[in-house]
């Protein structure tokens, strides 16, 4: 795919866990992340599974502090900064993140960060753990996260949690504020409501924002199907880019424009073929009688203009009580109506 890093896992978290970072180590040549708290063994268990980079990380905010670390503000300081240093003595790439940085006092943040870019901070990932932000509070954040980064030669990443349905567009905000980095998830499969998806991201930055991001995005749906599959996670047929109906169209009005021109109804800087899928023509209660003639000389029938006009208004009749039809049931309305099929050309 072309994919920049994978974090890969949590090292120290069992040892299935750390033998399955250290096997995509060794059989990818992506960048590979593993991920550590700031703990010593957390951190050791990182280093020794062989990874490119180590994301550690630590509560920043009160709350957590408080009730989750039980630990103060110095203690978190003190323990991100031994952190960032033994990555870095080890000569290894390191990204720091204050957990929960969107709930975080904004002073003790920029603190904790200008501590962690002077130890040799590689990146600082700006993590919305909660999902409470906004893209525009996002991006003023992450634009005084940068100024501090940048004086450090470190650089910014951003992290969005997708509970109030803003994952992406935070994500997106962030690479306007001046983050060269996101971390996003296929399909946004994630914690509670999921993560900035993969395919979101790219297709807006590729489409939208015009950046060549390196990534093969005609295999976005393929690897979509493939997640959807091993992960036992279902991909609601209204997902963006990679769901069921993505390209899919059944009002007569958006079904005859895109006959005519994909644009008409359809982003235009997005198609199907650029994401690895197929456009569609649905048969419903909505449907018009382009899709319909369509369809009928797709599946070999040569109708008239009333047998188009009987058969489409069999069509919103079934689709009006069952949904969707199936092309079995157009077959059968065009049998009913006497459509007759195309006659093969004879050759000689």
């Amino acid at each position: 795919m072309g994919t920049h890093v994978i974090e890969a896992g949590f090292p120290v978290n069992s040892d299935a866990e750390f033998e399955a970072v250290r096997d995509i180590v060794a059989s990818s040549s992506t960048t590979v992340c593993g991920l550590a708290r700031v703990v010593d063994i957390d951190v050791e268990a990182a280093l020794d599974s062989g990874v490119d980079l180590v994301h550690v990380f630590v509560s920043t905010s009160d709350v957590q502090l408080e009730d989750s670390m039980h630990a103060t503000r110095e203690d978190a300081l003190e323990r991100a900064v031994a952190s960032v240093e033994r990555v870095k003595e080890a000569g290894v790439e390191c990204m720091f993140s204050p957990m929960d940085a969107t709930r975080t006092d904004e002073a003790f943040l920029l603190e904790i960060i200008d501590a962690t870019v002077d130890a040799g901070a590689d990146w600082i990932n700006i993590p919305d753990t909660t999902g409470v932000a906004t893209p525009t509070r996002l991006q003023k954040l992450v634009a005084k996260v940068v100024e501090v980064a940048d004086a450090g030669d470190a650089r910014v990443d951003v992290h969005t949690h997708d509970d109030f349905g803003l994952a992406s567009a935070n994500a997106l905000a962030g690479y306007e504020a001046g983050a060269s980095q996101a971390q996003v998830s296929v399909n946004g499969i994630g914690e509670r409501a999921g993560n900035a998806a993969y395919e979101e991201v790219v297709m807006a930055l590729e489409s939208l924002y015009n950046v060549s991001t390196g990534i093969d995005t005609t295999k976005i749906t393929e690897l979509s199907r493939l997640v959807e599959e091993k992960s036992d996670v279902p991909v609601p047929g209204n997902k963006p880019v990679v769901g069921a109906n993505a390209f899919s169209h059944e009002s007569g009005i958006h079904a005859a424009g895109v006959i005519e021109n994909a644009d008409t109804f359809e982003p235009g800087v997005m198609t199907p073929e650029m994401v690895g899928a197929k456009r569609e023509l649905v048969l419903g209660k909505h449907t018009g009688t382009h899709s319909v003639r369509q369809r009928l000389t797709e599946v070999g029938f040569d109708p008239t203009e009333e047998e188009v006009r009987e058969v489409t208004r069999r069509v919103k009749d079934f689709g009006a009580q069952a949904q969707r039809v199936t092309v079995s049931e157009l077959e059968k309305f065009a049998r009913e109506v006497g459509v007759e099929r195309a006659r093969e050309e004879v050759r000689t």
